[in-house]
């Protein structure tokens, strides 16, 4: 059984080092090792999500997540709507249209400088829970996560691998002269947002 020692580590972390080292083996057993409440149920989501079983144990001042890959459990697959992996990945989305994400920023909050790092870890959250949504249509200063921003492009690129659709507003791309920077996905129209308010059961603004 391999150890991953997650303490200390703010969220995404501890998810990503426990995907990482269940990517790495075909079946067993990876323990990861945390100190807060937060990651024990983030890696309880993500392991459900992913077809796996997770048990978790509260140890002196902090909690040991045993997650077992290769054994699928259809109870969990079958009530998180995904099909089973045992590689972990793929579209792990219900099926149908649920969600359209709009996101219409580059940055989270007001602050520039620790906006950017706060919207790499929103995405890299949704990756890595594999709570994702239907589409996401990206706009005005969003297009940039999708054409010059390299860590947000890759994420993004992982994010459409597992069935996300990928729509950046072509009228932002070339308000900002990025049309011939687009790394992912596909230039889009402001009709993609008009249908989705109708097509779609819930819409999200980023």
């Amino acid at each position: 059984m391999k150890t991953v020692d997650a303490r200390g580590l703010g969220c995404p972390k501890p998810v990503v080092l426990a995907e990482e080292a269940l990517d790495a083996i075909d079946e067993g057993t990876v323990e990861v090792l945390v100190d807060n409440e937060a990651s024990v149920s983030n890696l309880g989501r993500f392991a459900a999500k992913s077809g796996m079983h997770a048990e978790t144990e509260k140890k002196d001042g902090y909690w040991s997540v045993r997650i077992t890959k290769g054994y699928p459990c259809a109870a969990r697959e079958e009530a998180a709507g995904i099909s089973a992996s045992r590689g972990g990945g793929g579209n792990m989305k219900p099926a149908g249209k649920g969600l359209l994400m709009i996101i219409g920023t580059d940055t989270l909050g007001k602050d520039e400088d620790i906006g950017r790092i706060l919207m790499k870890g929103f995405l890299e959250t949704m990756k890595v829970t594999r709570d994702l949504p239907d589409m996401i249509f990206f706009l005005n200063a969003g297009v940039r996560l999708t054409t010059v921003n390299d860590e947000t492009v890759q994420l993004i690129r992982d994010i459409e691998s597992m069935g996300v659709e990928i729509f950046s507003c072509g009228t932002c791309l070339g308000h900002y002269g990025l049309e011939s920077e687009l790394k992912v996905g596909y230039r889009g129209t402001t009709n993609h947002v008009v249908e989705g308010l109708k097509d779609f059961g819930k819409v999200v603004w980023i």
